[in-house]
């Protein structure tokens, strides 16, 4: 009886242990569907900072654009999946990704992104891809404003991705404007919309996309110096979207 007890308290705190490190970065949850077991079908974001998420869905841990400048990732848990939009250095982080790789780990990037790292699954805009349960598909992020173009060109260099999580379909739109794309966009239950020009949109751009793709909920991400608050204003009289300002550090 000793030893189980002794043994459940090492557990418990290798639990704390584990979960302090997330404690300080803000975070919501939602349901996205019928929870068949503790933490099946529940979807915690982690707002890590800049364009840097980390998502844990039915217990599988997802890293999206992983950079060292924004959390230390020796003490977060180790990724099931790494997903990558584009391959700038705001982006795509060669150490982070090899601080939470595991032996089984599945990185999904652009092409140009993969010619980097050197390694992982390559995706161009409209690929779809099954992993551990999650469908994603790549779809297209880049500058349309004239003189903007060399951010992030048109053609498909650069992706977005939607992700479907049980019921909840997430888009998580990398570096993009406001493009006719978006359009094609379906059932969008949670979107990050990244805003901050020349490089991504204004709140007016944001608050555009945000008309057509309806999310549920919406997250200004990637904003760096903007007014988010702008962006909340824009849309207070659109229903059915709720906008959330996370703090990103």
């Amino acid at each position: 009886m000793e030893i189980a007890i002794a043994s459940l308290a090492l557990c418990a705190l290798a639990g704390a242990l584990a979960a302090e490190p997330l404690a300080k970065y803000e975070h919501d949850s939602f349901d996205t569907g019928p929870a068949t077991a503790p933490g099946v079908n529940k979807l915690t974001i982690y707002f890590l900072g800049h364009a840097t998420l980390m998502l844990v869905w039915d217990k599988r841990v997802i890293h999206v654009d992983p950079v060292a400048e924004h959390a230390d990732y020796q003490k977060l848990p180790k990724a099931d999946l790494v997903l990558v939009t584009h391959e700038h250095y705001d982006h795509l982080d060669a150490r982070a990704i090899a601080a939470i790789e595991k032996k089984d780990t599945r990185i999904v990037l652009n092409r140009a992104g993969r010619d980097q790292l050197g390694r992982g699954e390559a995706l161009s805009n409209g690929d779809s891809i099954e992993v551990h349960g999650i469908a994603i598909t790549a779809v297209p992020a880049y500058n349309s404003t004239p003189g903007h173009e060399q951010f992030h060109p048109r053609g498909g260099r650069d992706n977005g991705y939607v992700l479907a999580l049980g019921g909840t379909r997430v888009y998580i739109a990398g570096d993009t404007e406001d493009i006719p794309e978006m359009a094609d966009l379906k059932n969008i239950d949670i979107a990050f919309l990244p805003m901050n020009q020349p490089y991504t949109m204004t709140p007016a751009q944001a608050a555009r996309a945000a008309t057509v793709i309806k999310p549920r909920v919406l997250y200004p991400y990637h904003f760096g110096d903007t007014d988010v608050a702008e962006l909340a204003g824009l849309l207070q009289d659109q229903a059915g979207t709720e906008v959330r300002i996370r703090k990103m550090r």
